[in-house]
């Protein structure tokens, strides 16, 4: 017999067997369901962190006073810490001598910008900065220009402002050279940043940039400086990095053996932080996923052993027309793979079927995970190998005048 005929065999017996069937691979259709699911959702967010929004320009790190991501409330020693100043930001551009552009910001968020009869809603966020700022954050200026040198010097009271500020005060007319108020302060339009997109469902167009020596006199000095760097190139990445950690060290007196008073953000560092936060969910889906496995695998069993018990007579007669054991285990052993199977695919399409649900109805975006859907089919098959084992072998071992005097 062919693996053909045997699959064919294997169908016909599910089909006879409708309810019972499905009742059987319910365990398999939640394990695999929620694998699927689960990975395809996790797949998804993480290749949108890390390919459709980067934060930070190529070859850049950011050090500011706190970590970038805070879970529960903020430890001692981080609230302790000194602010870092501008002047410290000047101290890093004067000496990291292998620093592309080395950039300082501030900023503050839930400002309401206002043109003529318009204003947007008050969740604009408003950094003030140095020239840096484009490349460093990986901005672009789609009209007009960015702050310059002398507007940072003389505390120009110029800004640049995002698409989706744009929108709001400006749908119909050129922005460029408009006065617009902000906490009752004018300030003139000198630029427009092209679209940057979103990070996790949080625009990164909402937003108004000034300098930073303008943004202190509105706004005061008591903020921490963040401080962004540049390197040349990738080969270069990790002496910037130690030669602005050295710098920094010395202007913050931090003492020698000491850990920095400072922390280092990359834009590994989002990535890193939602790997460790998913390998719980993951851990948990696999155990869900496995208690319902093996459920289903003892289920699959035991219908196995059913349909050995009800088809003993046609084992019998197979043997005594010349089937040899190899043919009735293989029989048996494939109709409890195809069972698995027919299960882990019926789940497969569900949690698809979940994941672009959720990625329909909520900004979670959900990618096919066609690695573990391989993965998904081929633990399947091994599902049922292991458990369809002992009934093939059952059936294969059968005395053939046993099996056809059986009632």
């Amino acid at each position: 017999m062919n693996i053909g005929e045997s699959v064919n065999i294997a169908l016909t017996a599910i089909r006879a067997n409708k309810m019972r069937s499905i009742l059987t691979l319910i365990g398999i259709i939640i394990g695999v369901m929620t694998i699927i699911a689960m990975q395809s959702l996790i797949t998804g967010l993480r290749n949108s962190i890390n390919q459709q929004v980067t934060i930070l320009g190529s070859n850049v790190f950011q050090v500011q006073k706190y970590p970038a991501i805070q879970t529960g409330q903020l430890d001692k020693k981080y609230r302790n810490r000194k602010d870092i100043t501008l002047e410290q930001a000047l101290a890093v551009k004067k000496n990291v001598t292998s620093a592309k552009a080395v950039g300082a910001e501030v900023n503050t968020w839930g400002r309401t910008i206002v043109y003529k009869d318009k204003k947007t809603t008050p969740n604009v966020l408003v950094f003030g900065t140095t020239p840096e700022f484009l490349t460093n954050n990986g901005y672009e200026i789609e009209n007009g220009r960015f702050l310059t040198e002398q507007d940072v010097h003389y505390k120009n009271s110029n800004a640049v402002i995002g698409v989706d500020v744009v929108e709001k005060l400006f749908p119909n007319e050129n922005p460029i050279g408009r006065d617009v108020k902000m906490d009752g302060q004018r300030y003139q339009v000198i630029g427009v940043f092209e679209k940057k997109g979103q990070v996790l469902g949080n625009s990164l167009d909402n937003v108004v940039v000034m300098p930073i020596t303008r943004f202190e006199k509105q706004f005061g000095k008591w903020r921490s400086v963040s401080i962004l760097v540049q390197s040349y190139t990738s080969e270069t990445y990790q002496e910037t990095l130690d030669q602005t950690i050295g710098v920094l060290r010395a202007v913050r007196k931090v003492p020698f053996g000491e850990d920095n008073d400072f922390e280092i953000f990359t834009n590994d560092t989002l990535i890193d932080f939602f790997d460790n936060l998913t390998k719980y969910v993951r851990i948990v889906a696999i155990a869900i996923a496995s208690i319902s496995l093996l459920v289903a695998g003892v289920g699959i069993m035991n219908i196995m052993l059913v349909s050995v018990t009800e088809r003993t007579r046609e084992i019998g007669i197979r043997k005594s027309l010349g089937a040899k054991k190899r043919d009735i285990l293989w029989q048996f052993l494939i109709e409890a793979i195809v069972l698995s199977e027919f299960g882990g695919i019926i789940g497969i399409i569900i949690g698809l079927g979940i994941g672009k649900l959720v990625e329909s109805i909520t900004p979670v975006p959900a990618d096919v995970p066609f690695g573990t859907v391989i993965f998904g089919l081929v633990f399947c098959s091994g599902v049922g190998i292991l458990f369809g084992v002992y009934p093939a072998l059952k059936a294969a071992r059968m005395d053939p005048i046993e099996a056809l005097g059986f009632e």
